[in-house]
């Protein structure tokens, strides 16, 4: 193929694009004509600078306070890419082997950078400043986070969310309206106090509980779950992806919540007193994986991993490194 010249090669351009705009009903020279009036595009108007760094509001004069509510900003945005790269494959019209490890791959990578920064709240914030101003961010409480209860549903058959002692109570033709008034975090924000539905549960339904239901039955059989039991047999097998799915697995179900537990185990409990969290949930109880056996994947583990779930994080993490560093 002969070489173009640059102008051949911008004459070609400007076809493309004057095409491009009759096949949208366009004028071509009316969209030139503004093109001659636009502003170029800059980084500060690109990802709204200005505004961005106006959405940290704290609500104390702890310094500290502004790293605290920056970082859980940062972890929200994580979770909008996790979520992106979900809707990718649950809209996509055909899932291969490659893409599916691509945006698990992806998901993966986002949650190990999320779980490695988690030491910005351990480490990088005062933890005397924490204890004084999180009581003014009571009932707020990361359990709130929409997003990722929407990770949660997108990555598993919605059987696999009912807190464990209740799954057996349900068949296969239960609806996810019925399994939704037993689902996991519902059972960890019970008032340790008064044993009823905590003030962060009662706003958290108020807000969102339609979303959830209508993203649940949406997933129904676009879940992350379900789309890798309609792949190719050999694609199933693939020991990359069966290691990917497992990272992902871990990661939200163990190496998540377990970092929040760690960090309860350092700094909510003084001289054998647990601090009550902001939300009043039960923590003790809703973090740790050993009690909630919360799986996305269960037909990828054999029966002693599955028995074992969390135990050697726990162990080596939580167990062996109480004091606060």
């Amino acid at each position: 193929m002969e070489h173009q010249s640059p102008q051949e090669d911008l004459q070609a351009k400007i076809e493309s694009l004057r095409k491009r705009y009759e096949e949208d009903g366009q004028s071509f020279a009316t969209h030139l004509e503004g093109a001659l009036h636009s502003r170029y595009i800059n980084y500060w108007d690109y990802i709204h600078l200005d505004t961005l760094l106006t959405l940290q509001t704290p609500k104390t004069d702890f310094p500290d306070e502004l790293i605290f509510i920056t970082y859980h900003q940062i972890t929200e945005l994580y979770f909008k890419l996790i979520l992106h790269e979900m809707g990718q494959l649950r809209e996509a019209n055909e899932v291969t082997g490659d893409f599916f490890y691509e945006k698990l791959y992806r998901m993966n990578w986002f949650l190990g950078r999320l779980i490695e920064s988690f030491d910005i709240i351990a480490v990088g914030m005062d933890q005397n400043q924490f204890i004084k101003f999180r009581a003014a961010l009571t009932p707020a409480s990361g359990f709130q986070s929409v997003q990722y209860r929407l990770i949660e549903i997108a990555s598993t058959d919605f059987i696999n969310l009912v807190d464990k002692d209740c799954r057996n109570k349900y068949s296969d033709y239960a609806t996810i309206e019925e399994m939704f008034e037993d689902i996991y975090w519902k059972k960890g924000a019970i008032d340790v106090a008064t044993g009823k539905k905590s003030l962060t549960l009662r706003q958290f339904e108020e807000k969102y509980s339609r979303r959830l239901l209508r993203m649940a039955n949406e997933n129904k059989i676009k879940n992350l779950y379900a789309i890798y039991k309609r792949l190719p047999f050999e694609v199933q097998n693939d020991e990359k992806i069966i290691l990917a799915m497992k990272r992902f697995d871990t990661y939200i179900n163990i190496n998540w919540p377990l970092a929040h537990y760690k960090y309860a185990v350092r700094y909510l409990i003084k001289e054998s007193n647990t601090v009550e969290s902001t939300g009043g949930t039960n923590w003790q109880k809703y973090l740790p994986p050993r009690f909630q056996k919360r799986i996305f994947f269960p037909s990828l583990y054999s029966e002693q991993e599955i028995n074992d779930w969390g135990k050697t994080w726990v162990e080596t993490e939580v167990l062996q490194n109480k004091s606060p560093r």
